[in-house]
């Protein structure tokens, strides 16, 4: 008799997202975009999916993604999309400088020339335990590491996200804006880290964090920088906006685990957008296999939360 063992974070084969549906999503976009103009290279139906990352878990609805979100940068209310659309996403520049080779400022359309685009469906679980899966079109942080050129000496990566005139939450004063998250070189350069400037076959809409954002899949959402116009690479530890606001309940790794509670909630399960079934959450959001030996030597620090 022939065993099958399934792994943690495998779920049955009748709750994945039947092969025709997912086919006819791809054939539908792939019609749109020949009726719409798009952003460039931002996002299109002929980025090819990278196979590789299965999130074993069906597809979060559209719908549920892009109108249920957290940005404080405009509101602290979930229903903000509406508002967010008034971020306007080009022209868009990114700064790169610190310690690196040629410091410099890069337009986006230009930094997408010189990537190569595909599509991974993520896990996205929230530290408030709710979670969605997400097909997010992008480009692993990787490749922008070998872009910016960044110094032996450079310890960490700083993403800066946008401060605008049309962003009403940045006026609340007890905020330390700008929106500030940081992650370590080797944390940048794992194989998960992805830079996302699509979601189902699209542009990455305002709400979401377009029309760049920063994507790590094994940490809390709040690691995952939205609009961003700055990174900058240097050898010291960055004071992170979550970090600096609540220190006793948020820390700089952030990453997910089930056995370590928020204060104020459990972390033991978790709420899926569109049927609100609560699920197990799973160490590192599932992850664990890809980025556990991450933290081999950093188990004294607050590796969680």
């Amino acid at each position: 008799m022939h065993i099958i063992t399934r792994r943690g974070w495998e779920i049955r084969e009748r709750s994945i997202t039947p092969e025709h549906a997912v086919l006819n999503r791809r054939s539908l976009l792939a019609a749109a975009a020949t009726m719409s103009v798009l952003p460039p290279l931002a996002a299109r139906a002929d980025v090819p999916v990278n196979p590789a990352f299965n999130p074993g878990r069906a597809v979060t609805g559209e719908k549920y993604a892009t109108t249920y979100n957290n940005y404080y940068e405009f509101s602290e209310g979930k229903n903000l999309w509406r508002d967010a659309q008034a971020l306007k996403q080009r022209p868009w520049t990114i700064k790169l400088d610190g310690m690196l080779t040629q410091p410099r400022t890069v337009d986006i359309d230009e930094l997408l020339k010189q990537v190569s685009l595909e599509e991974r469906v993520y896990r996205h679980r929230c530290v408030e335990a709710w979670a969605m899966t997400v097909p997010w079109t992008g480009f692993p942080l990787a490749q922008l590491l070998k872009i910016a050129e960044p110094l032996g000496s450079a310890k960490y990566v700083v993403f800066e996200t946008a401060q605008d005139k049309v962003m009403s939450g940045l006026n609340a004063p007890m905020y330390p804006w700008p929106y500030v998250e940081g992650v370590t070189i080797d944390e940048a350069a794992n194989d998960l880290a992805f830079i996302s400037t699509g979601m189902y076959g699209k542009p990455l809409p305002p709400q979401n964090g377009g029309p760049i954002r920063l994507t790590l899949p094994w940490k809390y959402g709040f690691k995952s920088a939205k609009a961003i116009v700055r990174i900058t690479f240097t050898d010291k530890r960055p004071a992170t906006f979550w970090e600096s606001l609540g220190p006793s309940e948020y820390g700089f790794w952030a990453n997910v685990n089930p056995a370590v509670s928020h204060p104020r909630w459990s972390q033991a399960s978790e709420r899926l957008l569109g049927s609100d079934e609560r699920v197990p959450t799973q160490i590192f959001n599932g992850y664990a296999e890809q980025v556990a030996a991450l933290y081999a030597d950093r188990k004294t620090e607050k590796l969680f939360m």
